[in-house]
């Protein structure tokens, strides 16, 4: 049970869930129940964030996101990276974050590192939580997690205008890899501004600077497949439209695989995804990318993260993708 202030806390910190209406934020709806099912990521998101700025201890936060649906229990602890951080921004408040990995949050690691980067938006500098104790290797997920805060919130200055550059500077790593990072969030955030309509997000995508298409379809990858909201035929469109960078599109999707499995949260969508775009199972997906996990550090020209990503992309590649019109 929260206490009064706990609930005083919610109430002032949570943002509305009306925030998360797809006519409230412009985004594109493709159909009643693809929208429905967006709106619902975006509603399970706020209720993790809005436990862990209300609950009394990380034990009594942990009890109520073990109790979310397996569906969405993830986007929940992602909210809940977000509120963990905020909570600890709080005067006199501390130790929410490493109590949520230290317990069943490390099985959700990769959307608590997600979270984290969702606050960094919404604080201030000086509020920003350390992230030189994080695990180097993950800690770029938190600019993921930066990157789609910003296309899904800010998405006139992220999305309408994709040609305006936004300078980005941390303690977490090199400046310089960080707007690759931020931009696999943009990706991820590409599929709930097109609404998962294969069509409308790769045209999204296609209004960036070439450069950046390739981190962007990593991340449309990792939504489409965790998020979910698309049919076979759609998925095959979107690797269709993504051409030279279905490479990338399929890194993300095995990411996702990665972050469902070690979660235990693999749903029947998950299977059907990282078939399309990937050639194979949410097992073996996961697994490669376990196997190409690096095990030394950043390279002076590069981040390891970046290394790891790349020995993903190259390994999905090897696999036989379905042929246009096959039975995923």
């Amino acid at each position: 049970m929260s206490t009064i202030f706990g609930t005083l806390r919610r109430r002032i910190l949570t943002p509305s869930t009306s925030e998360t209406k797809i006519e409230t934020r412009g985004f594109h709806r493709k159909d009643r129940e693809s929208g429905e099912q967006l709106e619902r990521v975006g509603r399970t998101f706020l209720e993790g964030y809005g436990h862990a700025v209300e609950a009394r201890s990380s034990a009594e936060l942990e009890e109520r996101l073990e109790a979310m649906p397996l569906t969405h229990r993830g986007f929940a602890y992602e909210g809940a990276g977000m509120g963990a951080v905020v909570h600890d921004a709080l005067p006199g408040h501390g130790g929410r974050l490493r109590g949520l990995l230290e317990g069943r949050g490390r099985d959700h690691v990769y959307m608590v590192y997600v979270g984290i980067g969702w606050a960094m938006a919404r604080l201030p500098k000086f509020l920003w939580p350390d992230v030189r104790g994080t695990d180097p290797l993950l800690r770029w997920l938190i600019l993921d997690g930066y990157g789609f805060h910003q296309a899904y919130f800010r998405t006139g200055t992220y999305v309408r205008t994709p040609g305006v550059e936004h300078p980005f500077s941390w303690e977490g790593g090199s400046d310089s890899y960080a707007p690759k990072a931020i931009d696999q969030g943009i990706g991820r955030a590409l599929w709930f501004v097109g609404g998962t309509d294969p069509d409308v997000v790769a045209d999204l995508i296609a209004a960036y600077p070439a450069h950046r298409h390739g981190d962007l379809y990593a991340g449309t990858g990792l939504a489409a497949t965790y998020a979910g909201a698309a049919d076979a035929d759609e998925l095959r469109r979107l690797a269709e439209r993504a051409g030279p960078h279905r490479h990338h599109l399929a890194q993300g999707s095995a990411f996702a695989a990665e972050a469902r499995q070690k979660a235990g949260t693999t749903v029947p969508h998950t299977y059907l995804a990282t078939r399309v775009l990937c050639g194979t199972t949410p097992e073996r997906a996961a697994r490669v990318c376990l196997d190409q996990m690096p095990v030394t550090g950043d390279r002076v020209d590069l981040p390891a993260y970046e290394i790891w990503r790349r020995g993903i992309a190259t390994e999905i590649a090897s696999f036989s993708l379905p042929s246009k019109g096959a039975n995923p």
